[in-house]
């Protein structure tokens, strides 16, 4: 999917949930049950926002800040299976599916979060079309992310791969007023996405700071060369 198309979605649900929006489209008994039931949650960095295996309860919106979903692997390493930023939905594919969290989720600034408990998510998808639909692009959205993700694993090497995850993220999170993508990743972090070693990660970052690809400043990268990186990671935007 395109970085357009990829963002046509992101704004087509922020216009279709929020207070306005739902007070236009809802009848007032339903509106008012949306206004009651919804809470604003504030969580630090490093938080847990739901743990893999837990009930879900709800959904949450991410109103500040960024987070990560993650799960863990048989010996007990975590796998960085996305991230999500600001506008960004989660919980409700479990919800959906009537099944656990699959995956944990934390997070990695401050956040603050729009909070809907699970019957009123459910029932408002009953009667908001618009809602439905969106989250219905949304899903379709993810599951291509998840296809990519194979793709991306199974058939790039290490050095694709980290070209092509730090282009996505800058994509994704965006860039501070000095240039540096939105989020600080620790070396082991970035090793955990790419999947490789740490001392692979460390190697690697070097090589590209070397090349002039990028610029780091202890955790926070700043691409300087977005062609080379994009034509290195075989990328499409």
């Amino acid at each position: 999917m395109s970085q357009e198309q990829q963002i046509a979605i992101e704004d087509r649900f922020a216009r279709v949930f929020n207070d306005k929006s739902f007070k236009e489209r809802l009848n007032s008994a339903d509106f008012e049950r949306y206004i009651k039931a919804k809470k604003s949650l504030r969580f630090q960095k490093h938080d847990i926002i739901f743990e893999d295996g837990e009930t879900p309860k709800g959904v949450f919106v991410l109103e500040k800040g960024a987070a990560k979903l993650s799960k863990s692997g048989a010996f007990g390493k975590d796998q960085i299976l996305r991230f999500i930023k600001e506008g960004d939905i989660i919980g409700y594919r479990a919800l959906l599916c009537g099944e656990t969290f699959q995956a944990k989720a934390e997070a990695m600034t401050d956040v603050e979060a729009t909070f809907l408990p699970a019957d009123v998510f459910m029932y408002l998808l009953e009667v908001d079309s618009q809602l439905s639909f969106v989250m219905l692009q949304k899903i379709s959205y993810e599951l291509g992310e998840s296809s990519n993700t194979i793709t991306f694993l199974a058939q790039k090497t290490v050095r694709e791969r980290l070209a092509e995850i730090l282009i996505l993220l800058e994509q994704k999170l965006g860039t501070d007023p000095e240039g540096f993508i939105k989020i600080s990743l620790t070396r082991e972090e970035i090793a955990n996405i790419i999947g490789t070693a740490t001392e692979s990660a460390i190697r690697l970052i070097s090589e590209f700071k070397g090349d002039s690809l990028i610029e780091v400043d202890g955790r926070n990268i700043k691409i300087l060369n977005h062609d080379k990186l994009m034509k290195l990671g075989h990328v499409v935007l």
